[in-house]
């Protein structure tokens, strides 16, 4: 496990590091989740293996500080995971970002364009959303007030998400999980469908068949983002389906 100070407090991000090759692998998980847990498959996978390898826990969650001051923008997570591979002296790294780790990697990509060489996106969020109660994930929390949701409102998501999410969800801190879900629902100006398209990088966005088609896909092409379906998976397609996962992302850093 490594660490570095990314905030004027002093707060840790931390990562588990695998040894390998350079350019390295940067591995950022989803909203309320881990890497290590998320991508520690993927990552020595056979197809995969051999590249010095990043997974890393966005400030907030997992295995990171939770600092209740921090306002857990995707531009604040972006600085301060830029701040972090700094720190870990990597650059051009090929980043594969699962979720809300997408939106944190596309405004890394386009703030600190010398840290991302590559990026594989994993059923993203590209676009602003409504808030709304019952609904799953960054909804549903969004439909919260930050009190409201500090005071027992985090008690009736964890319901909602199930056993599964919440065992990651769990090391998350509320304020983290509950600010980074606000502005992940808020979006960035412009957008991250923008940003991505306007991104003159390698992009590849994979996401789960069995949704259909991805809404878009017909101008992110166009504009160079390769899109792949994977199939038999959910949102979670490392973990639904992670032979499927390990050769597309292989594919799509050949």
């Amino acid at each position: 496990m490594h660490s570095a100070a990314v905030t004027t407090e002093g707060d840790q991000i931390r990562w588990a590091e695998l040894p390998g090759e350079d350019p390295a692998r940067v591995y950022v998980h989803g909203l309320g989740a881990t890497s290590p847990l998320y991508f520690a498959e993927t990552a020595v996978h056979p197809l995969l293996a051999g590249r010095r390898s990043l997974l890393i826990d966005l400030l907030g969650h997992g295995h990171s500080d939770r600092p209740t001051s921090f306002a857990y923008t995707l531009e604040d997570h972006a600085d301060a995971l830029a701040a972090a591979l700094r720190a870990a002296q990597v650059a051009g790294a090929e980043v594969i970002a699962h979720s809300m780790g997408g939106a944190v990697a596309v405004v890394l990509a386009a703030r600190h364009p010398e840290l991302v060489s590559r990026l594989v996106l994993v059923d993203a969020n590209l676009d602003p959303l409504t808030p709304e109660r019952g609904a799953y994930g960054s909804r549903d929390i969004a439909s919260y007030g930050e009190e409201e949701f500090l005071a027992g409102g985090w008690r009736e998501v964890r319901d909602r998400a199930g056993a599964d999410w919440w065992a990651t969800m769990r090391l998350t801190g509320l304020e983290a999980l509950h600010r980074s879900a606000v502005h992940l629902v808020r979006g960035t100006t412009p957008t991250m469908r923008k940003l991505l398209l306007d991104l003159p990088v390698p992009r590849t966005f994979l996401y789960p068949e069995p949704d259909g088609p991805f809404p878009g896909t017909e101008e992110l092409e166009a504009a160079g983002v390769r899109v792949v379906a994977v199939p038999d998976c959910g949102h979670c397609i490392m973990l639904d389906n992670p032979e499927a996962f390990a050769h597309a992302t292989a594919e799509a850093l050949a």
